[in-house]
Formats: structure tokens, sequence, C-alpha cells
């Protein structure tokens, strides 16, 4: 997500609580059919609603009309997402965007993460879902389980999925460089960095820091582009491959995983914590970005649905947590360095360090 919205999450009071347990049919409808109002808001996106409102108002007439969809249609899906506050409906029978959809989902703005939602979580993530119920029964074959290295080998498939991260990871990457001191770092490798929003965003902090991206070869030839238009080409390298499975560079004095451990089988994580420790230099820094729950295990919400999301594709996925994840580390010999939220609510940061 942009920057703006995780300063604006940052600004907000501290996070509220896991729900509590529910009482009524009507919390329960409003779970069970939560699905209707996600799919709303990607119809909205995908007919471009929240653009055609961002220079005000508008009947429903005149929003058919600049669509170009049927007035019954617009008049029904309106309504949908008037009731969930995402447009208002004045009585003048007028159609406005809330403050959110007007500052994140219209083209116009500066911190527009409308793609991100309209095309990866809309048309990659949603229908992962769909696999859920076989994949908690063991039914689902082999061929059908989506792994993300067959998933990034289709160009399509990557083309969608990288450049909608890349708008998402943006504002987490900027945060990132400002809680994590890598002033006397000059290396960095990002394991599975994906298009290097998270990179650029370092790079950018620290004008010594020159750094290293692993990530499959499709993925790789977008993240170049981004790379050459940030004016990186001279600090940053891909080495085009399976993250988890290449040959890592060594001596690195910060190593970045975000979003990766969350996605992998259970029993990778320690390999991967493995690998990262014998890949730091003495008083490197290793930086686990992730969703992660807390320790009893009754929330955060968009944490653990999120984890939930990924078991869909990846069955043997943990449901990572910072005392589960904390203890891993020391067991391979790392320090914990700092324990921190990136997006409340959501994600969180480790930073473990390999002894000097």
């Amino acid at each position: 997500m942009m920057e703006s919205i995780v300063d604006s999450m940052l600004a907000q009071e501290t996070p509220a609580p896991a729900g509590n347990p529910i009482e009524s049919a009507e919390e329960l409808s409003s779970i069970a059919f939560g699905f209707m109002a996600s799919k709303a808001l990607f119809a909205g996106l995908h007919v471009d609603l929240f653009t055609l409102l961002a220079d005000g108002p508008k009947t429903a007439e005149e929003l058919a009309k600049a669509a170009g969809i049927p007035l019954n249609r617009i008049v029904t899906l309106t309504t949908a997402l008037a009731s969930v506050g995402v447009v208002s409906i004045s009585d003048r029978k007028l159609i406005q965007n809330s403050s959110a959809a007007q500052n994140f989902l219209a083209k116009q703005s500066k911190y527009d993460f409308g793609d991100y939602l309209r095309y990866q979580i809309d048309q990659q993530m949603y229908p992962f879902l769909l696999q859920l119920n076989a994949v908690m029964k063991g039914d689902l074959s082999d061929d059908a389980i989506a792994s993300y290295q067959h998933w990034m080998a289709d160009e399509e498939q990557a083309s969608v999925y990288s450049e909608s991260q890349h708008a998402g990871s943006l504002g987490p990457g900027r945060t990132l460089a400002r809680k994590v001191d890598l002033a006397k770092a000059s290396t960095l490798l990002d394991v599975g960095g994906g298009t290097g929003a998270m990179t650029i965003s370092l790079c950018n902090e620290y004008p010594d820091l020159h750094a290293t991206i692993i990530d499959f070869p499709n993925v790789a030839e977008i993240g170049w582009r981004f790379v050459s238009e940030a004016g990186l080409v001279d600090r940053v390298r891909y080495i085009p491959g399976n993250a988890v499975q290449a040959q890592w560079p060594g001596r690195q004095d910060a190593i970045l995983m975000s979003y990766l451990m969350s996605g992998v089988p259970g029993e990778a994580v320690a390999d991967l914590l493995r690998k990262a420790f014998d890949a730091l230099a003495p008083g490197g820094k290793l930086m686990v970005h992730d969703f992660m729950v807390e320790e009893d295990r009754r929330g955060p919400a968009l944490a653990a649905l999120w984890q939930l999301q990924h078991m869909a594709f990846t069955p043997d996925a943990h449901s990572l947590s910072v005392g589960w994840l904390t203890e891993a580390g020391r067991k391979i010999g790392f320090a914990v360095d700092d324990v921190d939220n990136l997006i409340p609510a959501m994600t969180k940061l480790v930073v473990f360090a390999k002894p000097s």
C-alpha cells in the first residue's frame, strides 16, 4: 500500500483488539456475506466508478452515462457500496466518494492503490480461496495447488501480480527505511524481493547501500524496469531464480525477507533463517516483514485472514507469530534486535542480529 496509507494508519489510535465472540445471526450473516461487499468494491474499481466520482458528486444517471453502464446496474452497485460506506448518497440522490475512496481508489489521487485491489486481490488472491475447502481436507491434487514458482513462470500472471504488488509495497518500504538503521550497511540481500519496491525505498534512504534481489526470472525482468526508473541501475542487481533454492551471496550487511515466510511451507522457515545466518556478515541484520498474529491467536483479523489466504495455495504454510518466529531465530543463533508494527493490525517487522 502506498506511503500515506501506512502513515495514516500509524497516526490513528492503537489498533482495536480482536473482536469479541459474536452472538447474533446478524453478526454471522455479516461475516458470511462479507464476500459480497468486497466484490462490490472490486466491481466499482473495474468500471472506474471512484475515478469518475473524483471530480465531485453525480446522479446515478450521470454516472451511468459516464461509465457506459446501464442505469439499473449503477443504481444497484452504488446502493450496495453506500450500504457499506464506500460511497454516500445524499438526500438529493447525489452519489459521492467517501474520504477513503477519494484518497485511495481514484486514479487521480497521489495515493491510489486501486490497481493493487483491482488486479492482485480480485483477479488472483480471491479465486485462490475457492480452493480452501479442498486444501483443508487434503483433497486438492498436487497439480491444482498453484505453487508460487509455477505461478510466476506464467508471464502474464507474473506481470499482473508483480506490478500491482509493487504499488502495494512502496509505502511499507518507506516505513521500513525509517524504522531500521542501515547507515553502516553497504550490502543488502532482498530474498524474494519481487520488483524491488522495498529495496528501492531502502536505497533511496541510504545512498551508500548496494543491493542484490533474488526472484523469479519473469519478476526480475519487470523489476529491472522499476529499478531503472528509480535511477538505481548502478546500485541494484538481480539474481533470477527461486529465492528459496538459489545460492545466496555471502558477507551481507543486511538481509530482507518481506512477505516470504508466510508463503512457504512451515518447515522451510528454519531453513531460510539458517541460510540468512550463514549469508550475513558478523553484526549483520535480518529484517523479516510479514503477516503475524498475536501469541493468543485471536487476531489481528487482517493478519490472520492473510495467513489463511496463503494456506489456500501453500497448504503447509505456518501461521506466524512473533514469539514462534523469534524463538526459531534464537535457536539458530540470532539475537532479537527489534520487534515493531509495520502496517498496524496487519504486518509486523522482526529485526534479528547476527552476533559480531
